[in-house]
């Protein structure tokens, strides 16, 4: 028999994978045997798999092949996961481009919409995995979303609160106020912008005519402004130690405080304080009991604290 000089994977691959697959050989049940067991890492129904998801999978299917040729009861559970919120972003504009609003559906509506996503995409991302060569168990492929996985982790969410693992608090959050929902920071693009300083007059509390200016980049957020911090090293604002500002528009009367973050360098030394809408203010109102002001609506527009 005279051998090809070249591998050809189209003569090769499908003709043998299919031959596993007819042969069930990367089924498991229970048994006497030395168990070993892979759950991959659910690939998301966002759109197809990457070089990062080949790699990951290659190295898990050396990792199961390895214990099948060791006598274990190997079994490499296969599946994909929801991405809630990145697939909603995908669904959502799948169904704007038909004409659809997702507000004017229902949530078991949107979910129809949700699952045909998956079904597409989802069985994309199997072939692609078979395509690989993936020795997963298929009879036990698995969604992030069906009915008993999301039973499981509600059971698991209520049993962190009740030990109180999970509570809940004011935090800072990166919120989305089109798909109304929080993000983590992994999920945002951050980028850096020139912006402009705008310098605002604060009067102080029982004068006639003494100010405190601050520069800000974010002048909207005055509405919720609840102190005016400065370093307690600068000696510019020696003598306002223990007053009050007015704040511009509101005539809400904030006190002046002092705290070692403000750079006395940067713009006029004194630095608003806005707890509800910025890290480090808000770090600065815990250490010093400040009240915390959202002027901001779930849409993103002025709240009726504003």
């Amino acid at each position: 028999m005279e051998l090809s000089t070249r591998y050809n994977p189209q003569d090769t691959e499908a003709k043998w994978y299919d031959h596993w697959l007819s042969k069930n050989y990367f089924h498991s049940e229970p048994d006497e045997r030395e168990p070993y067991s892979i759950v991959i890492p659910p690939p998301n129904v966002t759109g197809v798999l990457h070089m990062g998801h080949m790699l990951n999978n290659t190295i898990q299917d050396i990792l199961i092949r390895k214990a099948r040729l060791e006598g274990k009861n190997a079994c490499w559970v296969p599946g994909m996961d929801h991405a809630s919120i990145a697939t909603e972003a995908k669904v959502v504009k799948m169904l704007r481009e038909r004409g659809i609003k997702k507000s004017d559906l229902s949530r078991d509506e949107f979910m129809k919409y949700a699952f045909e996503w998956k079904d597409k995409y989802g069985g994309i991302i199997l072939d692609q995995l078979k395509k690989l060569g993936a020795s997963c168990d298929w009879e036990r492929t698995r969604f992030t979303m069906e009915d008993k996985l999301s039973e499981a982790v509600l059971k698991v969410f209520v049993d962190l609160y009740n030990k109180g693992k999970v509570y809940r608090g004011l935090r800072m959050t990166n919120w989305d106020p089109e798909a109304q929902t929080v993000l983590s920071n992994e999920e945002v693009i951050y980028k850096d912008e020139n912006s402009k300083l705008y310098y605002l007059r604060y009067k102080i509390e029982g004068t006639e005519d003494e100010y405190i200016t601050i520069a800000t980049v974010r002048p909207e957020t005055i509405l919720g402004d609840t102190a005016i911090a400065v370093n307690p090293d600068d000696e510019r604002f020696t003598h306002l130690k223990g007053k009050k500002a007015i704040v511009p528009l509101i005539g809400r009367a904030i006190p002046i405080i002092e705290d070692r973050y403000v750079d006395m360098e940067f713009g006029t030394g004194a630095l608003k304080i806005t707890p509800a809408h910025d890290m480090n203010d808000n770090e600065i109102g815990e250490r010093h009991g400040l009240e915390v002001i959202d002027v901001l609506n779930a849409d993103g527009t002025m709240s009726e604290a504003a």
